[in-house]
């Protein structure tokens, strides 16, 4: 099972320390695990996942009755305030078996779905942050404003477009890179793979592109590191392990590739000759 955080504000990361997440979602993990009578399983670390994801995996069946009470606890004793969805999905395919809003418990002190059965194995459980309110008071009162300058700047802009001569059209593919038979679309993070199309995250993407550059070569974890997770500044147990595991999942489709590891220095994407 693994517990993911998205933040649903552009601030988020100054808002929710990655500290605070950390021992938030490591005593909600700890919390799940005892009530399901297990107090010696090693808790495996957090993982950030992408700018404002974040995950812990555990490897057993938890009560999601409980889950409500201890994630509010753990956010008030760390002080994180901002409100919150709640979905618990399947780690194989991302299928949604149950989920809450913050709302509901805080309000009602009780969720959607409880007391129903979560089916056994290993889940994510997502929290995604809301804007608050306030925010939205404040775009209800000015987002007139806000309207007007954007029409008035698009209206200048199409003015001054229509007076520029029209430019020789390109064909500027430079953000698609070819591995095998496969290619991927780095800004729009699609992997186009056996025929498959696949919609990447931010870091999916970013680590693909860092092999697919360097197609054949061993590249070390730090290096890895060093290039995909370096922007945060922060970055904590097996994220290169997890992450690793998803791409090989997502490139499987395509024969004439593959990643493999070397234990203990690094990964590789290779290029397989077909039998």
């Amino acid at each position: 099972m693994s517990l993911t955080l998205l933040s649903g504000t552009i601030k988020a990361t100054e808002s929710l320390p990655s500290e605070k997440i950390n021992l938030a979602l490591r005593r909600t993990a700890d919390g799940l695990l005892r009530l399901a009578g297990d107090s010696t399983s090693r808790i495996p670390a957090i993982v950030q996942t992408g700018a404002e994801t974040w995950e812990v995996r555990i490897e057993q069946s938890f009560s999601y009755d409980q889950l409500p009470i201890l994630l509010q606890e753990s956010f008030d004793l760390h002080g994180i305030r901002q409100p919150y969805d709640v979905t618990v999905k399947t780690c194989d395919d991302g299928t949604i078996d149950l989920g809450y809003n913050y709302l509901d418990f805080k309000n009602n002190n009780t969720v959607a779905c409880r007391g129903r059965d979560m089916p056994f194995g290993c889940h994510y459980i997502e929290v995604t942050f809301i804007i608050s309110s306030l925010e939205s008071k404040l775009w209800a009162q000015n987002g007139w404003i806000i309207l007007i300058i954007f029409g008035g700047l698009a209206g200048f802009y199409f003015l001054r477009k229509k007076k520029t001569p029209p430019e020789s059209p390109s064909n500027d593919e430079s953000d698609w890179i070819e591995f095998g038979n496969s290619r991927l679309d780095v800004s729009n993070q699609i992997l186009l793979c056996g025929g498959h199309r696949q919609t990447l995250t931010f870091r999916e993407a970013k680590l693909l592109k860092l092999f697919a550059t360097h197609c054949g070569q061993l590249l070390e974890r730090d290096f890895i590191i060093q290039q995909v997770w370096a922007d945060e500044g922060v970055l904590v147990g097996r994220s290169v392990d997890v992450f690793v595991s998803r791409l090989r999942k997502k490139i499987s489709n395509d024969p004439s590739v593959g990643l493999s590891v070397v234990h203990g220095v690094g990964y590789r994407l290779e290029e397989l000759k077909l039998v």
